[in-house]
């Protein structure tokens, strides 16, 4: 079963494509992505006045996947930026290969006397070339430094950008839609913020979280999702928690009990006053926090 979409999100639509007539209609979820109405209407919001959506919010509440969702849906290409710490705003846009040129000029390469040989498109000129209108996910914004987003300004206003090099100007023949996410480690520039439509998603509830869970595993006993549920938003709430865990860490967590009968009968059972859930290590990612819950339950057996 694919474990895509253990997100939550989406509100109030997207806009899908529509090939005959060339409108866009709305986007409600998909069979795999649950949505929220909210979401829905962030991305409506957006696309309608041609802004990029910065989403905002924790780990596992489905930021990559709404660009995934939006654009499967929409039949459109998805050309995904994974942003990491050393990367640079204009390696979106592109790279001047001057060690390869170099190289051919030393074996005697003709095509050393033409430097666009030596241009290697970034996504952003992809997504600007494209004949079609795309999805364009620059994702995890806040993992690059604080100059990052103030260097794209220009190219998220205007849609365009000036390659040096050739004296180039390339402008987007389709304006993209863009989605940005961020999982909200760091602040970003004023100016960049004014640029983009905001949406920052809240962990989900336990009745959503329930849908959720039901697209994963329709089957699921509801006895098990309940008692999991509990313990899930419990483990969440202990005061103190480093990384409390996430969507997709539930997903694997049920899979796991759902293979082991023995952790699900422990479960079903459990007494909260003597242990941390089993199998907690699909839940529980650092020894500080392992440390805290037995703790918790150690203190909660003397008081019984």
């Amino acid at each position: 079963m694919k474990l895509a979409s253990y997100n939550y999100v989406i509100g109030k639509a997207p806009y899908i494509s529509n090939q005959t007539t060339g409108r866009f209609m709305s986007f409600k979820g998909t069979t795999e992505y649950v949505a929220t109405s909210d979401l829905q209407m962030a991305v409506n919001a957006a696309i309608d006045l041609e802004k990029p959506l910065l989403i905002k919010g924790e780990p596992g509440t489905g930021k990559t996947m709404l660009a995934e969702q939006l654009a499967q849906t929409s039949g459109l290409k998805l050309i995904q930026w994974h942003i990491k710490s050393t990367t640079k705003a204009q390696q979106g846009l592109y790279e001047y290969d001057a060690v390869s040129r170099l190289r051919d000029s030393q074996l005697g390469n003709d095509k050393v006397h033409d430097i666009a040989n030596y241009i290697v498109k970034g996504k952003l000129w992809e997504a600007f070339d494209s004949e079609e209108r795309v999805v364009l996910l620059i994702d995890e914004i806040d993992k690059a430094d604080i100059e990052f987003p103030n260097d794209l300004l220009l190219e998220i206003d205007k849609m365009e950008f000036f390659v040096y090099e050739t004296q180039q100007r390339v402008v987007a023949k389709k304006r993209p839609i863009v989605l940005i996410t961020s999982n909200n480690e760091k602040e970003l520039p004023d100016a960049f913020l004014r640029r983009c439509f905001f949406h920052y998603i809240n962990f989900p509830d336990q009745e959503t979280m329930q849908k959720i869970v039901d697209v994963h595993y329709p089957g699921l006993k509801k006895e098990l999702l309940k008692e999991a549920l509990d313990v899930f938003f419990d483990v969440r709430k202990v005061p103190g928690l480093k990384k409390k865990p996430s969507t997709s860490e539930l997903i694997d967590w049920l899979k796991l009990l759902m293979a082991d009968e023995l952790s699900e009968k422990l479960l079903q059972e459990r007494d909260p006053t003597k242990a941390i859930p089993p199998l907690y290590g699909a839940l529980i990612k650092n020894e500080q926090d392992v440390h805290l819950l037995q703790r918790l339950a150690f203190m909660s057996r003397r008081k019984g």
